[in-house]
């Protein structure tokens, strides 16, 4: 295992563990979620989990039943059922979600709720529940289009007398020179198209696209033949078209059904100020009627049986699943038996509950037992005190925090005493201490100090009393 050499005046650093980013760094510093460190699943072609593996560590089947899901998905045969992730808090099962999403990949809707979304003041709740499975269906069109590509070699405004008045000039036309790999070619094009390469800032030696039809203007890049070690902006170079430059060109759009409802349950006012005026006062959220959805499938039906679109199936993920109530369940039954539905992804750390709604129908995790027969169940394990240990390290490098002598094997500790939660949010706090103390890694101390400030879940509880109340004692 590889250790990081230091003079030796300085505390000895902890084993496989990461610098901690430069105080007066350039880059734009991205914040550190509680799921930074997955990326995926961490399975092998064969579909077997790695012991630690993607940011994951443990919960083997767990990982391995995601895995097979996965592969259900995107064969397209796991549609009308669900995944019903359950187990004790801290386990893992949001993170298994993401890791689902992740291994789908980008381009894949991936919709996140949160079982107490649905009470809503503005909308009904099934409302809620419908509006996240149409944002996580996704609709990839692809269409022909006629266009003119290439860098821009020339761009120059022609101007003439304004026939409306006697004074001043307007643009007449634009001479714009485009270059490919294959040729170059000098197009006349409409002022109107002028004003659209103004708004989006090109200029000589970007590379563009004109679609010949609808006259749009699409900025691609900048063209690499301009990128040196001397530009400070932050630029995205592209290479020089192949082809002619008037070509035919396959244009690939991603929008979800979400999308194209919202589109047309708030059509857009004119652009004059009263009319954005009266889209700020209007309520955050419309309520889309299934009349509209309907007529928007019946466009999307025929796009899709003329070859233009492909629909892309992505995941609901609806975290503490029952908090959902009666009413949400039967809703969620029809939205699962829809022709169009996406993969439902459904997570709770309840055992035997009350179906919320409901004064005497108890449940397995708080769901009806009709919907708990569409799922596919799996449940994830604790965590022993060594897999703490690795999840603690993980989160460390992550965090890019340094852990002296022993540090590791207390935060394990509290860890299994407490939750491991609790051993990693005592992580970031603890390096404050330590920064303040001058030193530039977590000791054994700031922990046990972290212990005096702060409470963990547990220790907290035994400090109620027999009437409720709070009886002041640590332990």
């Amino acid at each position: 295992m590889k250790t990081t050499t230091v003079p030796s005046t300085s505390a000895p650093v902890a084993h496989n563990a990461m610098p901690p980013p430069p105080a007066a760094s350039t880059a734009r510093s991205s914040r550190v979620a509680p799921h930074s460190h997955i990326k995926g699943l961490g399975l092998t072609p064969e579909g077997l989990a790695l012991p630690d593996g993607a940011g994951f560590v443990g919960q083997t089947n767990a990982r391995e039943a995601c895995g097979v899901v996965v592969e259900l998905v995107k064969s397209r045969k796991f549609s009308g059922r669900a995944l019903l992730l359950v187990g004790a808090p801290g386990t893992g099962k949001t993170a298994l979600a993401l890791a689902v999403s992740h291994e789908l990949g980008v381009k894949v809707p991936f919709c996140p709720m949160v079982g107490s979304e649905v009470y809503s003041t503005e909308v009904k709740k099934t409302e809620v529940l419908a509006e996240a499975f149409r944002r996580a269906i996704g609709l990839r069109i692809k269409e022909t289009k006629e266009v003119y590509e290439g860098e821009v070699t020339e761009l120059t405004p022609a101007e003439a007398e304004n026939p409306l008045s006697g004074y001043g000039k307007t643009v007449s036309h634009v001479i714009v020179g485009l270059k490919t790999v294959k040729g170059t070619k000098q197009l006349r094009l409409d002022p109107t198209i002028y004003e659209a390469m103004l708004k989006e800032k090109i200029v000589v030696g970007d590379v563009i696209y004109i679609e010949a039809n609808t006259g749009a203007v699409k900025r691609v890049g900048r063209s690499d033949a301009y990128a040196s070690s001397y530009d400070l902006e932050s630029e995205t170079y592209v290479p020089l078209p192949k082809g002619d430059v008037h070509k035919r060109k396959e244009l690939v759009q991603d929008v979800t059904l979400g999308d194209l409802d919202a589109a047309n349950a708030r059509p857009q006012g004119g652009q004059d100020i009263m009319s954005v005026m009266g889209n700020l006062i209007k309520s955050g959220r419309t309520e889309v009627t299934e009349k509209l959805r309907k007529e928007v499938n019946k466009v999307v039906k025929g796009y899709v049986d003329q070859g233009v679109a492909e629909v892309v199936p992505g995941v609901v993920f609806i975290d503490e699943v029952h908090m959902l109530d009666i009413e949400c369940f039967t809703y969620l039954n029809a939205l699962l038996e829809s022709p169009m539905a996406p993969t439902v992804i459904l997570a709770t750390n309840r055992g035997n509950a009350i179906v919320r709604g409901t004064t005497d129908v108890v449940s397995p995790h708080g769901v009806p037992v009709d919907l708990l027969d569409r799922c596919l169940i799996v449940k994830t394990d604790t965590y022993n005190r060594e897999q703490i240990a690795k999840v603690v390290q993980l989160r460390a490098n992550v965090e890019g925090l340094k852990l002296g002598p022993g540090v590791l094997e207390r935060l394990a500790e509290e860890g299994e005493r407490g939750s491991m939660r609790y051993a990693i949010q005592l992580l970031t706090p603890a390096s404050i201490l330590s920064g303040l103390a001058g030193r530039n890694q977590i000791e054994v101390d700031d922990i046990g100090e972290m212990n005096e400030l702060f409470l963990d879940a547990k220790a907290s509880a035994r400090n109620i009393g027999s009437d409720g109340g709070f009886d002041g004692g640590r332990m």
